[in-house]
């Protein structure tokens, strides 16, 4: 596969995972009612939407953004906490497996994106670069 169709297939893939995820961060800043009532049957907070949607604008915005790698990986693993709380909850609640699977969904195409994103990065991060900042087997 070519650099530029890899870059390609990223950026496609990671819209359509970015995208909902600000589309459900602007349901919940606005307190859609349907988005409050998933909220409250999941036994959540109202306000709980608000921290919600900014973290899911906050981590967009790094993941797009992507200028500050460390900050792109974190933005992933929150979107990974999300999604599999948002998974757990509607277990929890008793939805039905239909219902709960659906946060499984994002993640499957947000994992996609995050694995073409390290492949354009040219792999994954060297442990031993990152904690000694020596090339890998001189720690």
């Amino acid at each position: 596969m070519t650099s530029r169709t890899l870059r390609v297939l990223y950026w496609v893939v990671t819209l359509l995972f970015v995208v909902p995820q600000l589309w459900s961060a602007t349901q919940m800043l606005t307190e859609a009612p349907r988005m409050t009532a998933t909220i409250v049957g999941l036994g959540y907070p109202i306000y709980v939407m608000k921290i919600l949607g900014v973290a899911k604008i906050l981590g967009a915005a790094a993941i797009l953004y992507g200028r500050f790698p460390l900050l792109k990986e974190w933005a992933y693993a929150g979107f990974t906490f999300d999604v599999i709380g948002a998974f757990c909850s509607h277990v929890g609640a008793g939805d039905p497996i239909t219902i709960a699977l659906v946060p499984l969904v994002f993640f499957a195409v947000q994992l996609i994106s995050y694995f073409l994103w390290k492949r354009l990065e040219g792999g994954a991060v060297d442990n031993a670069k990152v904690t000694t900042g020596l090339p890998a087997g001189s720690a």
